[in-house]
Order: C-alpha cells, then sequence, then structure tokens
C-alpha cells in the first residue's frame, strides 16, 4: 500500500487529505470517502485502507479545514458534553452543502493530475454520518464524473438545506445507493419513508435499504454500536456498487 498525507488547495485554503492506493499497478478509479462528524482519525484511515486494497484511488480529506488545522478531535468527542465534542460541534454546526460541493471538484482535479488516479474516469464516492448528504448531492452536482454514490447513515437527507439531497435526486445520473439503520435520531423513520417516496419517484437505478436492528453508526469498528454482520454487509454493498460502476 502507498499512502501519504498531502495538502489540497481549494478555493478556501488547504485541505490535509490523507491519500491511499494500491504499492502494484498503473492507475485506479478515484473514491473520495467523506468523514462522519467526529472527524479524521486513525479509524477511518484504516477503512480508506481497507478499500484502497481491492484497487481504488483513495482520497480522505479532512472537511473541517476552513476552521484550521487543529481540527483533529480525542476519544472524548463522541461523549456529548465534554470539551472535545463541544469543540467538534462549534465547527460542524457551520458546515455547508455549497462550500464542500466546491472542496468534491478540488478533490477530482487533484485525482485527475494525480499519475496514480485513472484520468477524467469515473469517480466514486461516499459518506458517513454528515457526509451522507455530501456524497448525494455531489451525485447531483457532478453528474457526468460521479458515478456511483454511497450515503451510510446520513443525518437529515430531508432537509430546508440548500442543495438537500432530496431535491436533486433525479439529476444524478449514476447509481445511489442509501444505507439507513432502523435505530436513527438523526434519520428518524418517517424521514426515511419520505426519502424512500422520493428516491422511487426519482427513478435512480440504485437502492434505498434500512438495516434492521443497528445503530447509527454500525460500521465503525471503535464504536460502541458497532455491528460486525451490518459492517460486512455495509462493505459489501460499497465495494459491489463501485465494482459496477467505477470499475
Amino acid at each position: 500500500m502507498i499512502e501519504a498525507i498531502q495538502d489540497i488547495r481549494t478555493d478556501d485554503g488547504v485541505m490535509e487529505t490523507f491519500i491511499c492506493h494500491p504499492e502494484r499497478g498503473e492507475s485506479y478509479p478515484t473514491v473520495l470517502f467523506l468523514m462522519d462528524a467526529p472527524g479524521i482519525r486513525d479509524e477511518l484511515y484504516d477503512m480508506a485502507r481497507r478499500l484502497a486494497t481491492v484497487g481504488y484511488f483513495v482520497l480522505l480529506p479532512n472537511l473541517y479545514y476552513r476552521a484550521g488545522r487543529d481540527t483533529k478531535y480525542g476519544p472524548d468527542v463522541l461523549q456529548n458534553g465534554s470539551a472535545e465534542h463541544q469543540r467538534m460541534r462549534a465547527v460542524r454546526t457551520k458546515m455547508t452543502i455549497p462550500p464542500i460541493m466546491k472542496d468534491i471538484a478540488s478533490l477530482i482535479a487533484f485525482a485527475d493530475d494525480h499519475g496514480a488516479a485513472k484520468k477524467g474516469g469515473a469517480v466514486g464516492v461516499h459518506g458517513y454520518c454528515m457526509s451522507g448528504p455530501y456524497a448525494l448531492a455531489a451525485a447531483a452536482r457532478y453528474p457526468d464524473r460521479i458515478a456511483a454514490a454511497a450515503s451510510f447513515y446520513g443525518t437529515w437527507l430531508v432537509s430546508d438545506a440548500v442543495e438537500s439531497p432530496h431535491l436533486n435526486l433525479a439529476k444524478a445520473k449514476g447509481e445511489l445507493y442509501i444505507s439507513c439503520a432502523e435505530h436513527d435520531d438523526l434519520a428518524p423513520p418517517a424521514m426515511v419513508q419520505e426519502l424512500k417516496a422520493l428516491f422511487d419517484k426519482s427513478g435512480n437505478r440504485g437502492e434505498l435499504e434500512v438495516h434492521m436492528g443497528v445503530h447509527h453508526g454500525f460500521a465503525f469498528p471503535q464504536r460502541w454500536c458497532y455491528d460486525r454482520p451490518a459492517a460486512e454487509r455495509h462493505w459489501e454493498r460499497l465495494i459491489a456498487l463501485y465494482r459496477r460502476r467505477i470499475g
């Protein structure tokens, strides 16, 4: 495995990005891996590596870069009321979809100029938690480049936000996969039902799947709610999606 941490220039600064791809071979389809709210950590690096081992050029950016470099948080970031949780929330609550769409363009441009990525090829993008909406919005914003997009327990996929995913499902030319947890306060059943109706109406070739018996965050090995069968199913769905649509 070849990996590095590199600054990628955007319209708003420099975005620290973890990059990894296989050691052998010439070029690989690009995958954009978008972080969840607790931010960049070793757990996500390991998940990026796992995806890269099956033949992808994976970019994992720190989407909090606009708030500075001190945007990696300690293990108590998930404890409500902790200092790290409050510090993260101060950044998270300012995140909106339009700036992230500019970041997506910067990441794709970077990949196109990198020798290990397939220049101009189909791109995949997936996001967890807060980034589920970003992945789906990106598929609608860049339909001619993003051939596959996945959201895993994405938060508030139906909202009043500018470019909320539910508004533009029909604009995505790529295949979408939306994975929801049965128990998720950030994607309650009524919202999931509304999204499912809109998804079916959009005509997208993809799927919205509700995983029963699991909680928000089930795919993260270090999370209290980690569910190994569901997590492995998430890898199965994601890799199959990318194999079908980006190679």
